[in-house]
């Protein structure tokens, strides 16, 4: 064991349970093993038991460990070596006479007299500490050395070592004592470790769980990452911390926060994924740990003070988005512990992340409907198309009429591929400004949608759930949603709420039963399709609810019987005449009356 200059004597303790109890059995031989064990000796080992079984704290132990042992044997020096299972190397956990600089050592197993038992598991009694080739001379008046391993269910977990001024001072009973003394202490420091580790994983857990929640409520990137660098220190007491995130392609890490020695900083760095430890991290799906990074060939040095790396991805659903770096400037910081948190804790800060990014997104879009929202008219006339198409076996027409300057119904014609269009006519909830910018909305979620060309009932339930997720007071939409083949001449009908299509064929009209809720209102709908199979000179009306409500002075609805009649009385002439004669019909029928809803017309002809 490394020695230091003598320290005054330590004040005499307080008399022990032991003192004047336990006498030793005599001069034993040097067979700690095979030695007799005295009656005295199980008296002194029951009461041992007994003194170290009421306390879990391992300072608490460590110092009662002391007094036993002072009890039977009036050391000067005195220390409890615990082995380091990654570096494998003995840490003094408790000490007595030995100054600070000896106290921060870190001695290899293997090495000195401790390294020696440690490496052994055989104790050593030393008369003169000068005649041994591992002894390590650090204090020059230390004569004698007594250490014992300290081995728990055969697992070597440290040392105890004692040391004396004195040549010969320890005797072959002192070795028996505290040979028979280790195997309880070593089990009691043990389960003192253990009950740490078990306390310290449930405060870490409750850490994590507050992390999570306050996480979650940072929407703003920029502070959010600087919250995860102040809240992880609670957790880790690292040096360096940085927070990378990749690029949109996936190939650059670019810093978007760094904290350095209590200083927070933010510099410009971009690393290719394919150099740096952070790179392997990602590259390789896992963490990182680098024990001592100038041994590390992939270590791209960035801060000199640098000696041991912990990178750990964050991944967002089956994607890498980022990574956590720490560092410290000593070797070996990181441990598995660290590993098992930092896991768990990057799990909550990609999806905080990633609501971040989300909520800028949206944030973002707000932002621009509200700048738009001076030219509203206009926008609406350019997101609602300014004809309809046209296939070989059917030609489509829309009139639309708003109630106010901006309106709430939509309407559009999807490319759903080669001779399939579909048929879209909605109405939102409310009038103005708030119907518009909703209608924009809804519009904007089903056109996203429709690159996928989902069928009308899969679409409906697509746009339901988007609402859902956006869900504001009082506010839905009714949609019709249709889609036209024109190879077999047949249309496909899902509804949700709005005023049901009507048919004619020869003279004869039929109402579409094609029902359903309301999108944003419920969540997880489904809705039905029906099938329409039509023929040449067919003709099939797309209305909303403007037009069937539509009332004259004698508050008279327009209703669904004027329509189809009306319908059919023109059935022969092009699809915008049909348009243009129902709205004409129903301003007719209002007369004075102003209208207080938006109208909307989509006629399909049947060629």
């Amino acid at each position: 064991m490394t020695e230091i200059p003598p320290s005054p004597p330590p004040s005499p303790p307080h008399r022990s349970d032991f003192e004047g109890d336990y006498r030793p059995a005599g001069d034993a031989p040097l067979d700690p093993v095979n030695a007799r064990v005295e009656p005295a000796d199980v008296a002194y080992l029951m009461k041992l038991s007994d003194a170290l079984n009421t306390t879990l704290d391992l300072k608490t132990l460590l110092n009662r460990t002391s007094e036993l042992v002072r009890a039977v044997i009036h050391y000067r020096i005195f220390a409890i070596l615990l082995v380091n299972d990654r570096t494998h190397e003995l840490h003094m956990r408790f000490q007595i006479g030995h100054t600070p600089e000896i106290e921060r050592m870190r001695l290899p197993v293997g090495k000195g007299v401790v390294g020696q038992v440690a490496l052994t598991r055989q104790p050593v009694l030393l008369n003169d500490v000068t005649t041994d080739e591992h002894y390590i001379s650090a204090n020059p008046e230390v004569r004698s050395e007594l250490a014992v391993p300290l081995i728990a269910k055969n697992r070597l977990i440290g040392v105890m070592d004692l040391e004396s001024t004195e040549v010969g001072y320890f005797r072959p009973d002192h070795l028996r004592v505290l040979t028979l003394t280790a195997s309880r202490i070593a089990q009691a420091i043990e389960n003192a470790r253990l009950y740490a580790r078990v306390s310290r994983q449930a405060q870490q857990l409750e850490v994590l769980n507050e992390i999570a929640v306050e996480l979650a409520s940072i929407l703003e990137l920029g502070p959010l990452l600087e919250r995860v660098g102040q809240l992880l220190r609670r957790l880790i007491d690292y040096q360096m911390f940085t927070i990378m995130l990749l690029d949109e392609k996936g190939e650059t890490l670019i810093t978007r926060y760094a904290w350095r020695f209590g200083y927070a900083h933010a510099p410009l760095r971009r690393l290719p994924v394919n150099s740096g430890l952070v790179g392997v991290a990602v590259r390789e799906w896992r963490f990182v740990n680098v024990p001592d990074v100038t041994k590390d060939p992939r270590y791209l040095p960035m801060n000199e003070e640098t000696r041991s790396e912990l990178v750990v991805p964050l991944f967002y659903k089956g994607r890498i988005i980022g990574v956590l770096d720490l560092e410290h400037t000593r070797t070996h910081f990181f441990t598995e512990e660290h590993e098992r948190v930092l896991t768990t804790l990057g799990a909550q800060v990609a999806i905080a992340i990633e609501n971040a990014r989300l909520y800028q997104a949206v944030h973002a879009q707000e932002r621009q409907l509200e700048r738009d929202i001076a030219m509203a008219r206009e926008v609406q006339l350019r997101l609602l198309p300014s004809e309809a198409p046209s296939h070989p076996h059917a030609e489509m027409a829309v009139r639309f009429l708003p109630a106010r300057t901006i309106g709430g119904d939509l309407y559009d014609f999807v490319d759903y591929g080669p001779g399939r269009t579909a048929i879209v006519l909605g109405d939102v909830s409310g009038k103005a400004a708030p119907a518009a910018l909703f209608a924009a909305l809804v519009s904007g979620i089903m056109r996203a949608a429709a690159a996928h060309a989902p069928e009308p009932a899969q679409m409906l339930a697509l746009l339901n759930n988007a609402l859902q997720e956006r869900k504001l007071d009082s506010q839905y939409v009714t949609m019709l949603f249709a889609v036209w083949n024109d190879e077999d001449q047949t249309l496909t009908v899902a509804n949700s709420g709005a005023v049901q299509p009507v048919f004619c064929r020869s003279g004869q009209s039929v109402t579409v039963k094609a029902e359903g809720f309301p999108l944003g209102l419920f969540p997880d709908v489904t809705y039905e399709e029906l099938h329409v199979a039509t023929q040449p000179g067919d003709a099939i009306v797309f209305v909303s609810d403007g037009i069937l409500d539509a009332e004259n002075e004698n508050e008279e609805m327009y209703g669904e019987e004027r329509l189809s009649g009306l319908l059919c009385a023109h059935r022969g002439q092009p699809a915008l005449a049909i348009a243009d004669a129902i709205l004409e019909d129903v301003a007719r029928f209002q007369g004075a009356k102003d209208r207080f809803d938006d109208e909307t017309i989509i006629v399909l002809r049947v060629r």
